[in-house]
């Protein structure tokens, strides 16, 4: 990704790989998981797949704009199926409510990637 020089270059470099690392780290953790006997579902196991390989996309840089956009859609989705905190007790409320607002904080970052991406 060619989007600047100097420090400035530099940070957004750094950004792009925080972000991707959460789908490289955690999606490879998935796998990792299931390879040494963990139970996953076939739907789970192709997720992680899929989510390892959008972060080491984003990593590489590689037709940035449109993966950044694929893991913001990724982020809602697994906000909206996984972390309902509308339909929950009160108890577990506020931990859904964290899971939630942190994919969507998550999914604005991915956005601002794709919105500084260079056009190809």
């Amino acid at each position: 990704m060619a989007s600047g020089s100097g420090a400035h270059g530099a940070a957004l470099t750094v950004a792009r790989w925080a972000l991707a690392s959460l789908f490289v780290v955690l999606g490879g953790w998935r796998i990792w998981g299931a390879l040494n006997g963990a139970h996953l579902s076939n739907v789970a196991l192709l997720l992680s797949v899929c989510e390892l390989l959008l972060g080491v996309l984003i990593l590489a840089g590689w037709r940035l704009r449109w993966t950044a956009l694929a893991a913001v859609a990724l982020l809602v989705i697994d906000a909206v199926l996984s972390h309902p905190f509308w339909a929950v007790r009160a108890g577990a409320r506020d931990v859904q409510l964290l899971h939630f607002m942190k994919n969507i904080a998550i999914a604005g970052g991915f956005l601002l990637l794709s919105a500084i991406a260079p056009r190809r």
